[in-house]
């Protein structure tokens, strides 16, 4: 570490925080315009100050790197300590710039989304809010600063959902994605506990070499499984995974902003980030691997199955976000950390763009969200139309794309990869087929064929929008339309940064590989990964061991390499025909075809009814035990009752006394002469004995 550089990191999420507290306490008396300045500096500050210490880390020699700086000591007892400090290595650099450079495009086109909305300095000081926390987690040295980073983030999200609090939908939704999130951070909360006790250390660096000194968990499952399956918990929540993932579709209710900026480009990558952030322990626990891969894999398709089936342009885009997040976790599932990375950063380029575009669509059609009442939006929003399918040629693989080297390289890595298999490689095929089906269908309802939406009444008088405007569908200001076209340019140019293995030579020293064979060969022998800690103590972060470099110039691996490719490409092409078939071809046939299934698409329509078995299963009864059990039961029936009755005995004991108390002479005599008597019988009882 170079201790004389001083990149003053602590900036960088300073300036938003100063944004949120700017806004949040003096906002309410500011004019739009001031309230949108102060969101916009603060968030531009942020990035540039992200700018300068990436361009300074860019000329740090490998020795210097990681950049640690200490701020100071948080925690301290014993031996243990923790303290606030920030962490830029390649993997921090990589997610800082996109939270950032992505937040800020998004901050910008919210001033004019938002501009007829109420609440306009709240709306920003949560942004800022959630940028502040979000930049936190990422750049953390620690777990637990991550953590602080990780509730903040869950907080913000809860603020921004439920953003528009009058309204029960985005009030529940608010409160169901915090619920939700809270079940996830309890394993990743344990997972720091396991970590605490048996490492004494919460910092990367210090876990990471201890970590090393361990074998392989491949003859069973030891604490290190135990702590990467935790983590997977947490994961799962943050990331919307089987079976967390039910709060990010409600989450759509929050403003199109909030859906691009938390719940597509950055806080739901965060479960990403820490796995690839935690590779070194996850490799040393093959089946904990095993069960990331396996979830993955099962979300990716399942979630693409939904998407199919939706008629919410912004939900459509939700069960997109899940499944690509899928695709992410198994990519790290495999080992394969650096191409979910990879696939992390495009998507936040055009997944951002396509909820904004989608925004832009329902701000020019006066708040309608539903497909099937738009069409023919092409001639009204050509800009917003260009954008969009540039993005969805990104997400459906098109060759060129960002999305497709990101998303080809977790097709191979996940089946050629030590800890790939076929069935992970056979199940993305077909989830690229879907996700290139859906989203070109999203494009062919929207903005294809005839207009089918309603802004006129049948007097032909204009009515007016959710926005404030009248008459047909129309074009966004360019306020908006600009970090589009950014977005769109990302989007098309963002992936080819992975080409010859750039991107994974950038990442080599954060992202440990370490082969089937080399676990194996470490259960027997510790002392081989023992010496590889000594070489990860020294820079901070896992050595990187190829994988079979003597065989992957061999031809039969190019060979299948480009047929693997190959495949994936036909698949992309292949959605795309079918949705054109469906849509634009054959416009009869998606009617006919729900008909024939009946039963299976009302199922899949209906989100395979995961909602209403989860309020049957769990919510339902929390619901009744917790009014009839504990508070009938327990709380009035026990609780309450027992300090009742007490004060019932009590107040009958006090009545009984004060009787006594009657102010009557003769009674008081009585009562003497009574005590008397049985002091003498007393007495005399005892002196016979």
């Amino acid at each position: 570490m170079n201790q004389d550089l001083n990149l003053h990191l602590w900036l960088i999420p300073l300036l938003p925080l100063l944004g949120a507290a700017i806004n949040g306490l003096l906002g309410r008396n500011f004019p739009r315009k001031m309230t949108a300045t102060v969101a916009l500096a603060s968030t531009a500050a942020s990035l540039a100050w992200a700018l300068n210490a990436a361009a300074h880390f860019a000329s740090l020699p490998a020795s210097a790197i990681p950049h640690i700086e200490h701020y100071a000591t948080w925690i301290r007892s014993g031996n243990f300590s923790v303290e606030y400090g920030f962490q830029l290595d390649q993997l921090s650099v990589i997610m800082m710039l996109v939270v950032t450079g992505v937040g800020f495009l998004i901050h910008i086109y919210s001033v004019a989304y938002m501009e007829h909305e109420g609440g306009y300095y709240r709306f920003f000081s949560y942004m800022n809010l959630f940028m502040f926390f979000m930049l936190t987690l990422v750049l953390a040295n620690n777990y637990l600063l991550m953590f602080v980073g990780w509730e903040g983030v869950g907080l913000a999200s809860y603020l921004l959902i439920g953003f528009f609090f009058v309204k029960d939908s985005a009030a529940n939704a608010g409160k169901k994605a915090f619920i939700v999130n809270r079940v996830g951070d309890f394993g990743f909360l344990i997972a720091m506990f396991l970590l605490i006790k048996h490492f004494g250390s919460l910092r990367y660096s210090e876990v990471f070499s201890a970590v090393s000194q361990f074998p392989a968990e491949t003859a069973g499952a030891g604490v290190l499984t135990a702590i990467a399956i935790l983590m997977l918990v947490g994961a799962c929540g943050k990331s919307a995974q089987i079976p967390l993932y039910v709060w990010l579709p409600d989450a759509m209710e929050g403003p199109t902003p909030v859906s691009a900026l938390i719940h597509a480009a950055t806080m739901v990558t965060a479960g990403v980030y820490m796995v690839a952030r935690s590779n070194p322990i996850f490799n040393r626990a093959p089946e904990a691997l095993l069960v990331v891969a396996i979830i993955g894999c099962l979300t990716a398709f399942y979630a693409a199955t939904i998407g199919t089936a939706q008629n919410d342009i912004k939900r459509v885009l939700a069960y997109s976000t899940i499944s690509q997040l899928g695709y992410m976790f198994m990519a790290c599932g495999v080992a394969a950390y650096t191409a979910g990375i990879f696939h992390l950063m495009t998507h936040a380029f055009f997944k951002a763009l396509l909820f904004l575009g989608a925004g832009a669509v329902i701000h020019g059609v006066g708040g309608e969200q539903d497909m099937r009442r738009m069409g023919g939006l092409k001639k009204y929003m050509p800009w917003t139309y260009w954008t969009m399918v540039m993005a969805t040629c990104a997400i459906a693989g098109i060759p060129g794309f960002a999305g497709f080297f990101s998303k080809d390289e977790i097709l191979w890595q996940s089946f050629s990869s030590p800890h790939g298999h076929w069935a992970f490689w056979a199940v993305g095929v077909i989830t690229a087929l879907m996700t290139s089906f859906y989203m070109f269908r999203l494009i062919f309802m929207t903005f294809h064929g005839e207009y089918r939406g309603a802004t006129a009444n049948a007097h032909g008088a204009h009515k007016a929008d959710d926005h404030g405007h009248h008459g047909t569908p129309h074009e966004s200001p360019w306020v908006m339309l600009g970090p589009l076209v950014i977005l769109a340019v990302l989007s098309v140019v963002g992936g080819w940064v992975g080409i010859n293995n750039r991107f994974e030579h950038f990442l080599s020293p954060v992202i440990q590989k370490v082969s089937t064979a080399e676990m194996r060969s470490a259960e027997h022998n510790p002392a081989a990964i023992a010496s590889e800690g000594a070489t990860e103590e020294t820079t901070g972060e896992p050595h990187t061991t190829p994988i079979n470099e003597s065989e992957e110039g061999s031809a039969h691996e190019k060979e299948l390499e480009w047929t693997l490719m190959g495949i994936s490409i036909l698949a992309a092409f292949g959605g795309w025909g079918l949705a054109w078939v469906f849509y634009i071809k054959r416009p009869d046939l998606p009617d006919r075809v729900t008909a024939t299934l009946g039963g299976v698409y009302t199922t899949v329509l209906n989100k395979y009814y995961v909602d209403e078995i989860y309020r049957a299963v769990v919510v339902s009864p929390l619901v009744t035990g917790s009014t009839k059990v504990l508070w009938r039961g327990i709380d009035t029936g026990v609780i309450d009752a027992t300090v009742n009755e007490a004060g019932h005995g009590a107040q009958e004991i006090s009545d009984g006394v004060r009787r006594q108390q009657s102010g009557n002479i003769r009674s008081y005599a009585g009562w003497v002469a009574a005590g008397a008597a049985l002091v003498i019988i007393y007495m005399v009882w005892m002196g016979t004995k």
